[in-house]
This record gives structure tokens, C-alpha cells and sequence, in this order.
């Protein structure tokens, strides 16, 4: 055999060896790690995450599993669910239960540095100061608006929460149900820490009465402003820029006056990958996972100030809106009220809508007309049914505690007072506007 044949064989045997080599595991090449996520986030925003941190992280790979927030505990709790290794969503209450139910491990400075990573933003505490949850990105509250509409109704993009009151606005406000929608208390409450109790209270009476009341989620508040039934729509900033991604005709302002709704991310008590779910929970804290969440498809404000100045001028920042004292509202202090300012809602707004909504017309009418009898009817309209120092009694909040997605129920006696109150002030002011 000659020296060019044997060298051909020696090839061809060589090129088999690694053909075979190839089809079998490779002692070498190890499988990819999990990382099991809990989340609630839409399927665009999982995708681009997913790969991008499996870019960054090649020896890891997310196994993601869908759930609503408020299905998260019990599900957690299942067998299935103690294979979990994160979670992830934008609900605080959801993340406050998990904390408390010992759910969520703590997270030291050394398992997730917090290096440029703010607790708070203005009087707001996005982050568990124990470290069992870490805000991830904020959502503003505000206002969804179709511009081509205010334009031919006149009106102006509204800079805060006392334009709303004018008569001008009649009719032309959707607004959440706070007792039926979750992100709707913090809204109804950002108001009364910012004006004050009383001022606060008759602010609200007015934007009751200028508005149609919506009982499902910050979706709905959009699709009735698209649909024109409402020319502004009291919402958060993501079921805005979700809308406009698909095609919406709508816009977002954030009011001088705002709150913010932190998602957060946890480590399982149980996990049964933790270093990997470190890993995870540091990217998502990176600079290039917090890039990542102002991506135009994403749109979510980050928690990492840093990032604002390689975004897009006009981005809104939420940093520089605190710096203004755009974001006094005290999360943490409002919390124990929430679900006493829903049924308080309910039972003075919602329950009797319109009737409070033709009278607040009425008086609109009487003080454009000058009638003296005006103020005294605004001053029944704009009571509140609790004193500040009633509503701040923990007894009394403890009866109304804010359950997510809890089915109505019916009034007791002591909702039902409030009622009949309001119902009796209302009598009392159309008598004087009559």
C-alpha cells in the first residue's frame, strides 16, 4: 500500500472515530443547570429575558412556569411548586404574603449586591428591607389618554389630580373599581397622602362624579378610551405602553403627584437550585437586565438609576420625578388602609354612581349660574364618611383587609351606613341645588 493511500486511510478512520465520537455524550459536555422561574410576566418579556441570559449564563437554562400572582402562594405550596427556585411578578401584596408565610429565603449584600440599587424611591420602599424580595422595575400611576380625542374635546393632558375635578372632565374619566381592582387602592391613596384627608376626599368626590366605573383590570381601562367611551383613563404606565404596542392610539402622563407599583424578584426558601437562582436574580439586577427592561417591546422603568442616561431623551425617570417631590407617597404607611378605602369607595361612589354623578352636574351648573345655595351643596358632596383619625384605626382596618381577586361579598351593617350617610348628604344637597 503506498504512503498517499495509508495516509487517506488514516483520515477516513480519523474522520469516523469523530463522527462517532459526536453521536455519543460527550464526557465533556455537560447539560445545562436550571433555573425554575415563577412568573407572571407577558411571553415577549420572557423571551428576550430568556435568551439573553442564557447568552450570558451558557451553562443555565430557564425553565419558566406561568402563573397569576394571586395563585402563586397556593401554588408554591404544592408539590410541584417546591421545585421552584424564583419568583418573579409585579404584585407587592403577593410578595408580602410569600415573606410572611416563610416562603422566601433572605438575601444578604453577598449572595446579591445591592450597589446602586436604591431601597426607595422618594417616600416609596420598593425593596423588602429584610431582603426576601428586591424590586426588579417600578410601574407609575397616571393617566392613559387618547390625544386625538382631548384635542377635539379641547381638553389638555391633565398635569395632576386637581384638573380632573373640573367640570370640564364630566363623563370623560374611566376609572378602576378599587375594591375590585388591585393595583386601584394604591391609586385611590396616593391622592389622599398627597392633598391631604379632606382635600384628598373632595378631590376624589369630583373625579367619582366625572367618571364611569370599570370592575376589571388596568386592560379594560384602556380599551374604554380606545373605544371612546372615556377621553382619560386612571391606570398604570405598562397596561398603557402595552396597549400602544399593539397598535393603540393612546398616550401616558405621569401626574406632579404619583406612586409607583414595584415588581420584585425572590429567592424559594426551597430552592432547589440556589446558586443558580442567584445567578438569575443578579442579571436581572445587571446593568444589562435592567438595559433590558427599557427595550421598546418591554418598556418597564428600572430600579438601577444608572440606566436612564443611555436611554432614549423623553424616557420618563422616575429618580428625577422623586427628586421633584413627584413621589412622597408612603407605600408602607397607606398599606393597612387599602381595603377600608376600597369599601369606603364602594359604598359612596360605586354603589350609587350616577345619582352622585347627575348631581355633581348639578352643582356644576349652579356655580357656573352663581347660586349662592352652591357651596354649601359642594360642602356635602366633599365630606368624607371617616374622620383621617377613624379611618387610621387599626381595629377598623383589620375588618377590611384587601383580599386580591376575592369574590364580592355582601355589605354589613357598617357599609351600609356609610351608604345611607352619603345618600343622605346627596338628599340634602339637591335639595339646596333644587
Amino acid at each position: 500500500m503506498s504512503s498517499d493511500l495509508r495516509a487517506t486511510r488514516r483520515q477516513f478512520i480519523a474522520g469516523c472515530g469523530a463522527l462517532a465520537a459526536a453521536a455519543l455524550p460527550s464526557a465533556q459536555a455537560r447539560p445545562r443547570r436550571p433555573v425554575i422561574v415563577l412568573t407572571s410576566y407577558p411571553q415577549d418579556t420572557l423571551t428576550r429575558f430568556e435568551a439573553a441570559f442564557e447568552k450570558a449564563h451558557p451553562g443555565l437554562k430557564l425553565q419558566l412556569r406561568w402563573r397569576l400572582p394571586h395563585q402563586m402562594p397556593e401554588y408554591l405550596a404544592s408539590a410541584e411548586g417546591r421545585g421552584v427556585d424564583v419568583v418573579w411578578a409585579a404584585s407587592p401584596r403577593t410578595f408580602a404574603a410569600l415573606a410572611n408565610a416563610g416562603t422566601l429565603a433572605a438575601l444578604a449584600e453577598a449572595d446579591v449586591p445591592r450597589d446602586g440599587l436604591p431601597a426607595r424611591i422618594g417616600g416609596t420602599q420598593i425593596s423588602d428591607p429584610g431582603g426576601r424580595y428586591l424590586a426588579t422595575e417600578v410601574a407609575g400611576y397616571g393617566f392613559v389618554h387618547a390625544p386625538a380625542r382631548l384635542q377635539a374635546l379641547g381638553l389638555p393632558v391633565p398635569r395632576d389630580w386637581p384638573e380632573l375635578a373640573e367640570a370640564r372632565w364630566a363623563g370623560q374619566i374611566a376609572a378602576p373599581i378599587p375594591s375590585r381592582v388591585g393595583f386601584a387602592p394604591v391609586l385611590v391613596d396616593i391622592v389622599l397622602q398627597a392633598f391631604g384627608w379632606q382635600r384628598g376626599w373632595a378631590l376624589w368626590s369630583a373625579i367619582a362624579g366625572h367618571s364611569r366605573w370599570v370592575p376589571a383590570g388596568g386592560t379594560l381601562i384602556g380599551d374604554e378610551v380606545t373605544a371612546g367611551r372615556a377621553a382619560i383613563g386612571l391606570t398604570i404606565d405598562f397596561f398603557a405602553a402595552s396597549a400602544v404596542a399593539r397598535g393603540a392610539p393612546l398616550a401616558f402622563a405621569y401626574p406632579a403627584h404619583g406612586g409607583l407599583n414595584p415588581a420584585h424578584v425572590a429567592v424559594a426558601q426551597a430552592a432547589p437550585h440556589r446558586a443558580e437562582a442567584l445567578a438569575f436574580v443578579r442579571y436581572l439586577l445587571s446593568e444589562a437586565g435592567q438595559t433590558l427592561l427599557a427595550h421598546p417591546t418591554i418598556r418597564k422603568l428600572p430600579v438601577r438609576p444608572s440606566v436612564y442616561a443611555r436611554l432614549p431623551a423623553g424616557y420618563f425617570n422616575p429618580f428625577d420625578a422623586a427628586a421633584r417631590g413627584g413621589y412622597d407617597y408612603d407605600n408602607a404607611a397607606g398599606q393597612p388602609r387599602h381595603g377600608l378605602l376600597a369599601a369606603l369607595f364602594d359604598q359612596v361612589f360605586v354603589a350609587d354612581a350616577d345619582e352622585h354623578a347627575a348631581l355633581w352636574q348639578k352643582l356644576h351648573a349652579a356655580e357656573a349660574a352663581g347660586r349662592p345655595s352652591a357651596a354649601e351643596a359642594r360642602k356635602l358632596l366633599e365630606t368624607p364618611p371617616l374622620t383621617e383619625a377613624e379611618a387610621a384605626d387599626p381595629a377598623l382596618q383589620s375588618r377590611f383587609r384587601y383580599v386580591e381577586h376575592a369574590a364580592p361579598t355582601e355589605p354589613g351593617a357598617l357599609e351600609l351606613g356609610w351608604r345611607a350617610a352619603a345618600a343622605q348628604r346627596r338628599r340634602e344637597a339637591a335639595a339646596l341645588l333644587a
